[in-house]
Formats: C-alpha cells, sequence, structure tokens
C-alpha cells in the first residue's frame, strides 16, 4: 500500500503572532517557521502503518514557496521515503490545494491520503473534505485512532457526543487530530539521510490546474487588547461591581 501524506509550511506554534502595518496579513518575514502540528501527526501515523508491515511507501507532499521542501526534508528525516513539491503561493485556497492533490493522486495511486484536521495559519477545515469529493473517496475527519485490517480501515474519530468508530474499505482521505499520537523527533542520522532521498519539483501550470483565488482578504486586525484587571478591597464590593458595572449578576 501507498500512503500519501500532505503537510504545510506555517509560523511556527510557539511564536507570537504580529499583523503587518498595513494589515494585509500577518508579518511572516525573519519569523520561525515550521510543520503545520496536525501534518506532524498523519507523518507519524503514516510511519507506524508502515512499520507494522501494512504499507510499502510513504510519499510527503508539500504545496507553497519553495522553503515548503525544508518542511518535506522533516518529514524525511522522520522516515517518509520520498517527496513532490509544488510550487504554488503560500496562500492558496483549500480548493486550490484539493485540485493539486487530485492530480498527485492520479500519478501516484495511493490507496491512503493522511492530512492533517487543519492548518494552524487559516484554520479553514476543508482540504480534506475537498479532497474526498474531488476523488469520490471515503472520508474519516478528525482521526484520534486509526486501524487497518486488510482492504479496510477502521478509524474512531472525535464527535460531540464522545466517540465515533467507522469501518469503511480503502481508498479513503482520513484528517489527522492532535490525539492521534505523539511525533517523533528525527535522529541526526536521518537528518543526514533524508538529504539525499528524493524530492520532485512540480507546479500547478505543469499540471494544468487553475489555483487562482476565490476569496479577497479585505484586512488583517488585531483583537483588541483586554483591558486591565482592578483589585476589590472584599467581597461586597466584587458583588457590588458585578452587578452595577458588570451587570451579570
Amino acid at each position: 500500500m501507498k500512503v500519501l501524506v500532505t503537510v504545510k509550511r506555517v509560523i511556527d506554534y510557539n511564536v507570537q503572532i504580529r499583523v503587518k502595518s498595513d494589515q494585509s496579513g500577518v508579518e511572516t518575514d525573519n519569523v520561525k517557521m515550521s510543520m503545520n502540528p496536525p501534518d506532524e501527526n498523519a507523518v507519524e501515523e503514516a510511519l507506524r502503518i508502515k512499520e507494522s508491515g501494512k504499507a510499502d511507501e510513504i510519499i510527503i507532499l508539500s504545496i507553497g514557496e519553495e522553503k515548503s521542501q525544508e518542511t518535506i526534508r522533516t518529514a524525511l528525516a522522520m522516515g517518509a521515503d520520498r517527496g513532490i513539491y509544488v510550487k504554488a503561493s503560500n496562500d492558496t485556497e483549500p480548493l486550490g490545494v484539493a485540485k493539486i492533490i487530485e492530480k498527485i493522486v492520479d500519478k501516484e495511486k495511493p490507496q491512503l491520503i493522511l492530512m492533517g484536521k487543519q492548518a494552524i495559519d487559516d484554520d479553514s477545515n476543508q482540504t480534506g473534505q475537498m479532497v474526498s469529493a474531488k476523488l469520490n473517496w471515503t472520508q474519516a475527519t478528525f482521526a484520534s485512532k486509526i486501524e487497518i485490517d486488510g482492504d479496510n480501515i477502521k478509524v474512531t474519530r472525535e464527535i460531540d457526543e464522545g466517540l465515533e468508530t467507522i469501518k469503511m474499505p480503502l481508498p479513503i482521505v482520513a484528517t489527522c487530530d492532535l490525539r492521534l499520537n505523539e511525533p517523533r523527533y528525527a535522529s541526526l542520522p536521518n537528518i543526514m539521510k533524508a538529504k539525499k532521498k528524493p524530492i520532485e519539483s512540480l507546479s500547478a501550470e505543469e499540471l494544468g490546474i487553475d489555483i487562482a483565488p476565490r476569496l479577497k482578504q479585505l484586512k488583517v486586525i488585531e483583537p483588541p487588547k483586554r483591558s486591565k484587571g482592578i483589585m476589590v478591597a472584599d467581597v461586597a464590593e466584587l458583588v457590588q461591581k458585578l452587578k452595577n458595572e458588570a451587570k451579570v449578576i
């Protein structure tokens, strides 16, 4: 079985986000970037599936600017076999990304696609669902456990009522939750080996698809700053302020 895993280069989750002075977006110059956290879970799950003997090859796909290849190298250092890089704008919309993935699937013929449940930069949570629709494949979103049994796959997913377990035949698209596993760190020997693993470079034009944006971002504004708290002398004063000023009681 061949597994395709998609990864995205995003601002590191530990970085304090700053909005550009012209409000056209968030500041990315000289900012630490890393692999989207749920995508790390998808890579880790693919590696575990291969280590269990149920997958033969893991392909990493990333779409974006040239430095997205660094994110692919990170996944290769974790243990993936090879990478595919598609040059495109960093703000390619989910529909454009889904179109690219559809073309790569036609070319590579994987039986399982693993993706992060959403990217932490735009929080769209749309790409996996759109890929499933375009390929006409079964989908399982927010996966917290994945088990493969022959030509079938059993996925436990988190829902409002608790946990739901569904069983379906391959091929499928699964989006991975942070609770799925604990991603491994790449060892130094594997980091060195990753430098020799192949990465195929393509572009949206070569794939013959239109990924022009359908949406226009007008403005990005920082959330309002929280007002400073106040100290009260006793419970009576607290009750008075809650009742007369905050009007919550």
